[in-house]
């Protein structure tokens, strides 16, 4: 049973840090503030999700998990606020979002 639940640590580890490098490689790469907000909010947010379990599942049932989660939802509900906050006030300073052809790329 300890080589599964290792497996899904490993598994859950590796899907974290994988998300959160997609999620960095898409804030450089991406050309406009629009973009960038959406990929840090999504995949970052999944990165961290993953990472949490993964301290989930290594601890088991004790006091620590109990502070995992909650650190979860605070994660799960301050990213996606934060990246719409981000991009309503880009809208709202008139931010033209990226079109196909546009040369800020």
């Amino acid at each position: 049973m300890n080589d599964i639940r290792l497996g899904v640590i490993v598994a859950l580890l590796a899907g974290g840090v994988f998300f959160t490098f997609v999620s960095a490689v898409g804030v450089i790469r991406l050309p406009d503030v629009y973009s960038r907000a959406h990929t840090a909010s999504q995949t970052d947010t999944l990165g961290a999700g993953l990472v949490v379990g993964a301290v989930v599942l290594a601890y088991g049932f004790e006091t620590e998990v109990i502070k995992a989660v909650l650190l979860l939802v605070f994660i799960f509900i301050t990213n996606p606020t934060a990246a719409h906050a981000v991009a309503r006030a880009a809208y709202e300073e008139g931010i033209e979002p990226w079109t196909e052809g546009d040369e800020r790329r």
